[in-house]
């Protein structure tokens, strides 16, 4: 019952912090959900809401994706998909711990810094962006912060980059889910999860309407930074 409580919280913190600033949900939650589930399970039920939560997201802005963006950035992805989770299957769980860790915390760090990559640019930066997405969704369940990187690059306003992140989540995921499959949980945990996406969504577009967008945006990053060290240190510890 425990386990469930706190599988249903973790799933609504992600949820709520996804509606209340647009991203966010596998930042604040794949840490917390590899060290309940373990890695493997934590990763592609992180895949599978996120990608849930992208849907219902993208029904109402699905007009102001931008294809030539899109197209590069999606098939980068589905070329490095099956890579990471080459590499997640093959890590031992202590290693694949510090590994998620490490790439949870070097992505927030790098996003909160807010590092211009004249790299990043252009449809060659589409395609790093996608790339680097599409290794990092599968193999630990992270794939947004290359494509915030390259939008901000771009020059991206919020409101363009937000339908097009939601379109690049709803296909990532897509892809991670086929490579790593779904989660083996029972159908009580299904509810549970279901029922934190729900309330977490609820109580999220609440919270939108009174929480700034930049202090909601920096309370993500710190948990996900939180989040990310406390799994590295885990899998260090095992790896010692």
């Amino acid at each position: 019952m425990t386990g469930e409580l706190m599988l249903g919280g973790i799933v609504l913190l992600g949820s709520c912090v996804q509606w209340l600033t647009g991203m966010g949900f596998a930042l604040v939650a794949v840490p917390a959900l590899v060290l309940l589930l373990g890695p493997a399970q934590g990763v592609v039920l992180a895949n599978c809401a996120a990608g849930a939560i992208c849907v219902v997201g993208l029904a109402g802005g699905w007009r102001r994706v931008r294809p030539r963006a899109m197209v590069p950035l999606c098939v980068a992805a589905a070329l490095t998909v099956p890579m990471g989770s080459w590499v997640a299957r093959r890590l031992p769980p202590a290693a694949l711990l510090a590994f998620m860790g490490a790439l949870v915390t070097v992505a927030v760090v790098v996003v909160m810094r807010g590092t211009r990559l004249p790299a990043l640019r252009g449809t060659r930066g589409a395609v790093a962006a996608g790339a680097a997405g599409g290794f990092m969704n599968s193999a630990a369940g992270v794939g947004g912060p290359p494509v915030s990187l390259y939008a901000l690059n771009a020059g991206w306003t919020v409101r363009e980059f937000a339908p097009n992140a939601l379109f690049y989540g709803v296909v990532v995921n897509a892809f991670s889910v086929a490579a790593n499959g779904v989660p083996r949980l029972g159908v009580s945990r299904w509810e549970v999860v279901l029922a934190g996406m729900v309330v977490g969504a609820s109580v999220g577009k609440v919270l939108a309407e009174r929480v700034p967008e930049q202090r909601a945006r920096m309370l993500v990053l710190l948990l996900a930074l939180t989040g990310g060290l406390t799994t590295l240190g885990k899998g260090l510890w095992g790896l010692g």
